[in-house]
């Protein structure tokens, strides 16, 4: 029990590094997430200011989603210990959250897409990042915790 808490701890770890890399304006993801929130048509005077307003509510939206992370990791590493413990093969375990991110990431990002306010010259560049993002994710921790199991 210890050890996949500690695993689920180090899965949010995961998430915040890929998340980092991902989102960093220097991959296309990141200058694409960029785009999505508008900064590609704000002068850099305009982007600094917006910066500086939204800096107070960072800690919260990071506590948020260092939470959100914490329930993926928690679910992959007892998906996979679990499986694992029952005697099927590490290779088969990874299937289940593999599956689930196909059954539930998947459409959640896309209904979030389609139904937010993203615009049309984004939209299949934003969902596919959200979604790959979150599978680097999900195999990252489902391969940390195989190596620990």
């Amino acid at each position: 029990m210890l050890t996949m808490g500690l695993l689920s701890l180090a899965g949010v770890v995961i998430s915040v590094i890929v998340g980092s890399v991902w989102y960093s304006p220097i991959t296309p993801m990141g200058r694409w997430h960029m785009q999505y929130l508008g900064f590609d048509r704000l002068t850099p005077d305009e982007q600094n200011a917006k910066i500086a307003a939204a800096k107070p509510g960072m800690p919260k939206i990071y506590i948020g989603q260092m939470v959100l992370s914490l329930l993926t990791a928690i679910f992959v590493v007892n998906v996979v210990t679990m499986s694992v413990q029952n005697g099927l093969p590490y290779a088969m375990a990874i299937v289940f959250p593999v599956v689930c991110w196909v059954c539930f990431v998947v459409p959640t990002v896309g209904s979030s897409i389609l139904w937010g306010n993203c615009e049309s010259s984004i939209a299949w560049k934003k969902f596919f990042s959200e979604i790959f993002c979150s599978l680097v994710t999900i195999l990252l921790i489902a391969l940390m915790t195989g190596l620990f199991i």
